[in-house]
């Protein structure tokens, strides 16, 4: 049975766009989009590719929740340590120890965005390290 349907120019040249880059015949792909529409399977599949992308960002943000746990633990075991092992600086060594603080932060600086460059993560650093020491201790 053929049928005759007209649609709007915008959605024709839409059509003819879609089929010119796949190199499709036109009807093929009205073919296929109406079955797609019409199948009784459409929501199943729908709902299942929904769930996957769903599953997938759910491990992206648990594996983010990870990185921030481990940066703010760092940065509160550092300050922690920072606080009780170095003594308060006398008035007369302040300018000096500023000045050493701006060249080492600089340093600092650089390290990192050397890393970051490389694509290597404290996170992941922490991750492989941690576990390897952890069997050792089983020994």
């Amino acid at each position: 049975m053929t049928q005759t349907f007209r649609i709007p120019a915008d959605l024709s040249r839409d059509l003819a766009d879609y089929a010119r880059r796949r190199r499709v015949a036109q009807g093929d792909v009205v073919q296929a989009a109406l079955a797609s529409h019409l199948s009784p399977d459409g929501a199943d599949r729908l709902e299942a590719a929904l769930a996957r992308r769903l599953d997938r960002m759910s491990r992206q943000i648990d594996r983010l929740e990870r990185h921030v746990m481990i940066s703010n633990e760092t940065i509160a075991l550092f300050v922690r340590f920072w606080l009780t092992a170095v003594p308060p600086l006398p008035d007369t060594a302040q300018a000096a120890a500023q000045a050493k603080g701006r060249e080492r932060f600089e340093g600092f600086v650089e390290t990192l965005g050397r890393r970051l460059a490389k694509g290597r993560s404290f996170a992941d650093e922490i991750l492989r390290d941690v576990p390897a020491e952890t069997e050792a201790d089983e020994d």
